[in-house]
């Protein structure tokens, strides 16, 4: 039956050296039961990139493992995340991860000493990299400081870059009012906003104004202008008749 169970992956795909394995492009929608006898307990580095997983529940095997790169496959949520005190690396990017909040939180509660996290790609992560037209660089500072509030004060890097004093600083200070929250378009319209976000909207987007959009230009109007031969005095007004001579 051990055998059997070692069978349920290519083997020819995997890579194993010095505690360090990588199984990548292999559309496995699972981790494989067999990948943990041929690696072992004691794996400490794990590369499952460009596969299809929609959960990682077999990962809890993995003892003593300090890096899991889970890019480019299809992850939509962290709920399979096992707890893995000894994870200090953590790479999701370019997964199907929607609620980017949950995922942070649950990456605290499994991963308490992880050092770097990297999200990009995800489609509620606010990059300016997969969401060029619908995001900018306020909503993903707003994020850093918002992940870097909630992930464990271990933090050192953040996707693509190291996490500096002056962002812990103000992470402290602001970051729990930085949650990033998408709506999505059909229940946009029946979901109440909740009062804190609209006031912390207005307090870090400093491009806002209470004025109206509009795209019409300056000389996009409908008014006319025109010549009358006729000059108004006043003279023959219905309200000068009650007045007098003596009153001018």
């Amino acid at each position: 039956m051990a055998d059997r169970g070692q069978q349920d992956f290519n083997r020819s795909a995997l890579t194993v050296r010095g505690g360090r394995a990588w199984y990548t492009g292999q559309r496995a929608e699972k981790i494989p039961g067999g990948l943990v006898g041929v690696v072992g307990e004691d794996c400490t580095s794990l590369d499952l990139s460009y596969n299809e997983l929609s959960s990682i529940t077999t990962v809890k095997h993995f003892q003593s493992l300090q890096e899991l790169i889970l890019d480019n496959n299809k992850l939509r949520d962290l709920k399979t995340l096992p707890c893995i005190p000894t994870l200090t690396t953590l790479s999701l990017n370019n997964n199907k991860i929607t609620d980017i909040d949950s995922a942070l939180k649950r990456i605290q509660e499994c991963c308490a000493n992880v050092v770097y996290v990297s999200l990009l790609g995800n489609p509620g992560c606010p990059d300016q990299l997969t969401n060029p037209s619908s995001t900018d660089e306020e909503d993903y500072d707003r994020y850093r400081l918002y992940a870097i509030y909630v992930l464990p004060p271990t933090l050192r890097f953040l996707d693509s870059r190291p996490v500096t004093r002056q962002e812990k600083i103000d992470a402290e200070r602001r970051g729990k009012y930085s949650r990033t929250v998408k709506l999505v378009p059909e229940l946009s319209s029946t979901i109440v906003p909740n009062p804190v976000e609209e006031i912390d909207d207005i307090f870090f987007n400093i491009h806002y104004t209470p004025l109206p959009t509009s795209i019409r230009n300056p000389l996009d109007h409908k008014g006319a202008f025109g010549k009358c031969k006729y000059r108004y005095s006043g003279k023959n007004s219905e309200g000068n008749r009650f007045i007098s001579n003596n009153d001018l």
